[in-house]
């Protein structure tokens, strides 16, 4: 019957996509829809301790770093917290696109949870907790460049190993380390490298089950990549590999890296992202199946021995029903502190923000930025979150009080190319307008498409973003009529990260602004 399902969904997903304001995987009917989440949560790694499931996502350069996500049942998500607040480094302090925090595993052993992660060019890390939405104790492990992707196990006896890649994939390392895992005891030996069948293999994690030692390692590359089995008796090897998910006949590219769990009720389930363009890196989640000691993951339509992606399929048994839910996105500002949806693009510092001056209101203070003429692609205070669906519609209101000429606050939808509506102070009164910028090296550009004079300084802006990305910018008065304003601008991801929509404030002048924003809410 599963199988009967799963060709059916198939079948629909190639004649169609699937258009939502809110994506919803839980279909309320015993069923579940990929994606689990349609949101850049990349590079995930999951775990399960006792009825709770826990899922941590790459970072990069946006603060605070590493999300950590809990679930009942692998199809209902909520974010519960971070692993960091910011990264030990004066370079952070600025945007760095593509650095900080890549591909963590996450694990637990003896009451703790532990998360390890590397940045390419600061080393090795290691965070622990006793609870997972609480405060998380960071250490640095080693200083060294080009690792990625470690991942701990704790063997039978309790000795403690780590597995990892070397940036850009291609080979896989094992090190001893401290049962505490808080040190590598050696400089790691080469297990597996097989260039011709398994190029760019990276993002290894750690599986130990009857007797072999496995580890699931992506393979071929983000957007067009499969998902590859190793496994040993021994766990320095040799080590056999196989092929065990992969796009085959479905329009899921690239589906792989992530991780696997067994269930109480004896199940086994994977979790794994696909690479979207603008909106990163998605969560899919997919049966699994052993045969042969080997894991099939989804289901193989092909009968080549590969399993490829299901779009529709049955929840996984949990002994019940858990209410539905997905990762926070709209935010009343009516806490001491921004939603856990929320993340700048460096690390955070106080001053660029206050939810006490003004209650009930985010004040967003006009942050100097006049290195490259607020340029925002070296702006750290931008407050962004993830692209929570394939369409949507975003409003917030703003209530303008600049300081100087040429301070300017608004929404803004950031990648490699950025686009934004925003209230400006210039010589000749209040201005509302839709800009465009690119930074690429030798070209810096940030243009203003259409701008308009107003006489209030609140107003409404928003912006509806459509399938295939496409964001349309408008505005109102009065939040009841709304007027369009500037062109069509097509998101575009960051670097490793999905495009990401949010809210600034700054000032690119040479004197310092005592201007602010306050934004009343922010509603998907």
């Amino acid at each position: 019957m599963r199988l009967l399902i799963f060709l059916y969904s198939v079948l629909l997903s190639i004649v169609a996509d699937v258009h939502a304001q809110d994506w919803i995987p839980d279909l309320g009917n015993g069923n579940y829809k990929n994606p689990v989440i349609f949101a850049d949560y990349s590079d995930p790694d999951v775990i399960r301790v006792d009825d709770d499931f826990y899922m941590v996502a790459s970072s990069f350069n946006c603060m605070p770093g590493l999300p950590v996500l809990h679930s009942r049942d692998l199809v209902n998500w909520k974010i519960i917290g971070h692993v960091y607040d910011k990264l030990p480094f004066d370079k952070f302090d600025e945007p760095s696109h593509g650095q900080g925090s890549w591909a963590p595993s996450i694990r637990y052993n003896n009451g703790l949870f532990y998360v390890y992660f590397c940045t390419p060019h600061e080393g090795l890390f290691m965070a622990t907790t006793a609870d997972p939405a609480g405060n998380w104790d960071l250490h640095h492990i080693v200083d060294v460049e080009m690792w990625e992707d470690p991942c701990p196990i704790w063997d039978d006896d309790g000795t403690a190993y780590l597995v990892r890649s070397k940036l850009r994939g291609a080979v896989l390392y094992l090190h001893r380390m401290s049962t505490d895992g808080r040190k590598l005891l050696d400089n790691g030996t080469v297990i597996f490298q097989n260039l011709k069948d398994q190029p760019t293999i990276e993002g290894p994690k750690f599986l130990k089950k009857d007797g072999y030692y496995y580890i699931l390692a992506p393979a071929g590359g983000v957007s067009k990549g499969w998902q590859t089995v190793l496994r040993s008796k021994d766990i320095y090897g040799p080590y056999e590999d196989k092929i065990v998910l992969h796009t085959g006949n479905t329009s899921i590219n690239g589906p792989h890296q992530g991780g696997i769990l067994h269930l109480k009720s004896g199940e086994w389930w994977f979790v794994h992202f696909q690479s979207r363009g603008a909106y990163g890196r998605i969560i899919h989640l997919q049966p699994v199946e052993w045969k042969d000691n080997w894991p099939l993951i989804g289901i193989d339509i092909n009968n080549d021995g590969i399993g490829e992606p299901v779009m529709e399929y049955s929840k996984p048994d949990v002994g019940q029903s858990y209410p539905v839910s997905a990762p926070q996105t709209s935010d009343e500002f009516n806490s001491n502190e921004p939603g856990l949806q929320w993340q700048w693009h460096a690390n955070i510092k106080q001053e660029w923000f206050s939810l006490t001056e003004n209650p009930g209101f985010i004040r967003l203070y006009a942050v100097q930025n006049i290195s490259q003429n607020g340029n925002l692609w070296f702006v750290p205070n931008l407050m962004l979150q993830k692209f929570p669906a394939p369409s949507f519609t975003v409003t917030t209101k703003i209530t303008f009080e600049p300081g100087e000429i040429n301070d300017k606050a608004g929404m803004v939808i950031m990648g490699r190319e950025w686009a934004y509506i925003a209230m400006e102070k210039t010589e000749t009164g209040l201005q509302l307008g839709m800009f465009r910028g690119t930074y690429f090296e030798g070209y810096d550009k940030t243009e203003n498409i259409e701008s308009v004079s107003i006489s209030d300084n609140t107003c409404y802006l928003r912006v509806s973003v459509t399938d295939q990305a496409g964001c349309h910018f408008s505005f109102s008065p009065d939040g009841k009529n709304y007027r369009s304003l500037g062109e069509e601008f097509t998101a575009k991801q960051g670097v490793w990260i999905g495009a990401k929509i949010g809210l600034f404030s700054i000032n690119p002048n040479i004197s310092e602004s005592k201007g602010y924003a306050d934004f009343d809410w922010f509603r998907f």
